[in-house]
């Protein structure tokens, strides 16, 4: 799995969603636009446990959590960052959501939980906040940002 080639999956998910608010209205547009027993949901899945394997995504860690941002906002991906982390069981370091966040959560271990959820998709709106936490096994998360805005706090 090349960057490239990544980009242009989430680019279709990006290209439905530009111009959206963050809201609810959006987590269920994608809940039933790229479901998560759909293809292009799958195929996304399986392009990041791809290149976690090849080494160029996740390659940072720190806390047990790994990470990386793997796209710039920029035309490709429609304004939108996109960051991707692997968690077991763990809670995250405190951030907010100036322009709100996106997250595709990809189980590895069937039970595992993202803030609560399980495998699909999860909107914070503008100006949210939270602890990222990973429970009952480990997951890919991966971070849908407009403009990459976030900010680390001491939450």
């Amino acid at each position: 799995m090349e960057v490239d080639r990544f980009s242009g999956l989430i680019a279709q998910v990006t290209e439905r969603i530009k111009g959206l608010p963050l809201d609810g209205d959006l987590e269920r547009t994608l809940n039933r636009e790229f479901p998560a027993d759909g293809p292009l949901f799958n195929g996304i899945f399986e392009a990041c446990r791809a290149a976690v394997a090849a080494g160029w995504m996740c390659n940072r860690e720190a806390g047990g959590i790994k990470f990386g941002r793997v796209l710039k906002p920029g035309a490709a991906t429609h304004g939108f960052s996109v960051d991707v982390v692997e968690m077991n069981d763990v809670k995250g370091p405190h951030h907010r959501h100036p322009n709100g966040e996106i997250d595709m959560i990809m189980p590895l271990d069937a039970s595992a939980r993202f803030d609560g959820r399980g495998k699909g998709w999860l909107v914070y709106g503008p100006g949210s906040a939270h602890h990222p936490t990973v429970s009952e096994g480990k997951a890919l998360v991966l971070y849908l940002l407009p403009a990459g805005a976030i900010e680390f706090t001491k939450g």
